[in-house]
C-alpha cells in the first residue's frame, strides 16, 4: 500500500479510538483499535526486512494480545509501497566480528515467533502486498488469513545464499501441491500476484487499489465478521496461474528422487524454461540443494512443532560450517556473486554431510511456554 495512504489510515477519526505505540526498536508499530491488535513493519529502507528487536517486541506484543479479551483479530502488514517483509536482516547476524551464536539466537527466537503464529487463539490476518520472502513469509504463510495484491512477490530463495527453506518453511512448502513445494523450495522462483492465491499461500486476493479500504475495515472488524470482511473485499483473479503452461515439467522434473535426478531430467527435457532452470540451480549451493530436497522429503511425515525442531537442527550446523555465511558475503555483502561453495559440485556432496544436518546439538528447539 502506498506511503501516503497508510499515513492517512493512521491519522483519522480510528485514532481516537485507538492506542498506537512504537516498539523500543522503532522499526515496528502497534496499534489497538476496538477488537483488533495492528502490526505494521516499518523498516521501508530495508524492505522491512527483520531484525533480533523486532522479533522480540513482536513475540512480546503477540505473547501480550493472546491473553486480552479486547483484542480478537491480529493484522500484520508492512509499511511503505515496497515490501511487506523481504525476509530476516540475514547481513546483520552474519557479520564476521560476530559468532556463530548471535545468528543461532536470532533463528531460535524467529522460529519461536513463527510457530506461535501458526497457534495463535486469535484470529490471524496478513496483508502481503510487495515483496514477502523468507522470513516475511514465516510471518504470514502460518496465520489463518494472508491477502495477496497484484503486487505481491513470494519466494523462499536461501538456497542460493547457502541455507534452506527455514521459518515453518518445510512444513507448509511439503503441504503445498506437490511438487511444487519443492520446485520453489530447490529453486527459490518468484511468484507474483494471483499466483499466490492460485497455489494457497494466499487465502484472499484483493487489488492495490482496494487496500486502503480493507485495512480500514479490517480495524472496525471482530472474530466473528472478520471472514465477512475479508470475502467483501476480494477481487477476481486475474491472470491466471503462470506455472500453469510448465505444469508437465514441474511434476516429471521436481518428482524425483534427488537433486542430481532433477537436473538430469531438466536437463533432458531441453526447453527454454528447462535450461533456465538448471542455470539456476547450478549456481546455487550444492549442499544446501540436497539438504533441502532431504527436508522436504522428510517433512511431510513430521508435525508442525516437529518441523521446526528439525529445521533448527539443521541451522546449527549450516552456521558451523560456514556455507551460509558464504553465501551471504557473496551475494548479499562483496555482491560478487562468486560464492566459493563448499562442495562445489553437488555429486561431492555425501550423505554423511547432509546427516550431520539432522544430528541433535546442545542447544535444542522448544516452542515458547505460553
Amino acid at each position: 500500500m502506498a506511503s501516503r495512504l497508510s499515513s492517512i489510515l493512521l491519522r483519522p477519526n480510528l485514532q481516537t479510538l485507538s492506542h498506537l505505540t512504537r516498539a523500543m526498536s522503532s522499526e515496528v508499530l502497534f496499534q489497538h483499535t476496538g477488537k483488533v491488535g495492528l502490526i505494521t513493519l516499518d523498516r521501508q529502507r530495508a524492505l522491512n526486512a527483520l531484525n533480533a528487536p523486532m522479533v522480540e517486541e513482536m513475540t512480546k506484543k503477540l505473547k501480550e494480545w493472546r491473553t486480552e479479551d479486547e483484542v480478537e483479530v491480529v493484522c500484520i502488514e508492512g509499511a511503505g509501497t515496497k515490501a511487506f517483509c523481504a525476509g530476516g536482516d540475514v547481513v546483520s547476524i552474519t557479520k564476521k566480528d560476530e559468532d556463530e551464536s548471535v545468528a543461532l539466537n536470532f533463528f531460535h527466537d524467529e522460529f519461536q515467533m513463527n510457530h506461535m503464529i501458526g497457534t495463535y487463539s486469535k484470529v490471524y490476518v496478513a496483508l502481503i502486498h510487495g515483496i514477502t520472502m523468507g522470513g516475511g513469509v514465516g510471518l504470514s504463510v502460518h496465520g489463518k488469513y494472508r491477502v495477496a495484491t497484484e503486487k505481491s512477490l513470494y519466494a523462499m530463495p536461501e538456497t542460493a545464499i547457502g541455507y534452506f527453506p527455514d521459518v515453518g518453511g518445510t512444513y507448509f512448502l511439503s503441504r503445498l501441491p506437490q511438487p511444487y513445494g519443492m520446485f520453489l523450495g530447490l529453486t527459490g522462483h518468484r511468484l507474483k500476484g494471483a499466483d499466490l492465491k492460485h497455489l494457497g499461500i494466499a487465502t484472499h486476493f484483493t487489488s492495490v487499489e482496494n487496500l486502503p479500504a480493507l485495512k480500514a475495515d479490517i480495524l472496525t472488524s471482530n472474530a466473528s465478521n472478520i471472514e465477512s470482511v475479508l470475502a467483501r473485499h476480494e477481487v477476481e483473479l486475474s491472470p491466471p496461474f503462470s506455472l500453469d503452461p510448465h505444469e508437465d515439467l514441474i511434476k516429471h522434473c521436481f518428482s524425483a528422487d534427488s537433486v542430481p535426478e532433477i537436473i538430469s531430467r531438466l536437463q533432458q527435457d531441453g526447453s527454454e524454461f528447462a535450461g533456465k532452470l538448471v542455470k539456476s540451480l547450478l549456481r546455487m549451493s550444492p549442499r544446501s540443494l540436497v539438504l533441502t530436497h532431504r527436508l522436504l522429503s522428510i517433512a511431510p511425515s513430521k508435525t508442525y512443532e516437529e518441523c521446526f525442531t528439525m529445521e533448527f537442527c539443521a541451522a546449527h550446523q549450516i552456521v558451523r560450517s560456514g556455507e551460509f555465511m558464504e553465501g551471504v558475503r557473496a551475494l548479499l555483502v562483496d555482491k560478487d556473486n562468486t560464492p566459493a561453495w563448499n562442495p562445489a559440485k553437488i555429486e561431492d556432496v555425501t550423505e554423511d554431510m547432509i546427516q550431520e544436518y539432522f544430528v541433535d546439538r546442545t542447544r535444542t528447539w522448544k516452542p515458547l511456554e505460553l
